[in-house]
């Protein structure tokens, strides 16, 4: 599948760097020298270095040598072809596109809703649930979230505060 994995930011230097919004859990993998990654308005490019230089991904690209070269790739999008079937670093990592669809049930088997997100933020994701009653956020940790069975398309969920929202 062609997800989305980064922006070309601004130049950096003369040699032809650029910076690179990240978008990707995976960025050592994604952006490694010698990976191919795709465009929509440039076609294919090689990365030919990467390095971080405060806290920013800057990369090089296959037959760009100068500043203006990269200039002209600014606010071009960075795509990879990803299996979002391949099995993460541990047996708890799961792509968001395997989770969105997913219904989401209670311990007692009533369905909460479908999974419609999985919202990232510094602390902890949240799964984005959408009820009959309106969107349900709930912390994706294992407490909250005991049973994630991407076959059967399902995911059980402990919401921790669910009063007047289920009935």
């Amino acid at each position: 599948m062609r997800l989305l994995v980064g922006r070309i930011g601004r130049a950096h230097g003369i040699l032809g760097e650029a910076t690179i919004e990240v978008r990707t859990d995976e960025p050592d993998r994604r952006f490694a020298i010698g990976n191919k990654v795709q465009t929509d308005a440039h076609g294919e490019l090689t990365i030919t270095s990467g390095r971080v230089h405060n806290g920013i991904l800057l990369l090089g690209f296959n037959g760009i040598t100068d500043r203006n070269g990269i200039e002209k790739l600014r606010n071009t999008l960075i795509y990879c072809d990803v299996d979002i079937n391949e099995p993460g670093i541990d047996e708890d990592d799961y792509h968001v596109l395997q989770l969105v669809g997913c219904s989401a049930e209670l311990e007692s088997g009533q369905v909460l809703g479908e999974v419609t997100d999985v919202v990232n933020l510094p602390g902890q994701d949240l799964l984005a649930i959408k009820t009959e009653t309106g969107e349900v956020l709930i912390p994706f940790v294992h407490q909250l979230v005991p049973v994630v069975d991407i076959a059967a398309r399902r995911v059980v969920v402990i919401p921790p505060d669910m009063s007047g929202q289920v009935k």
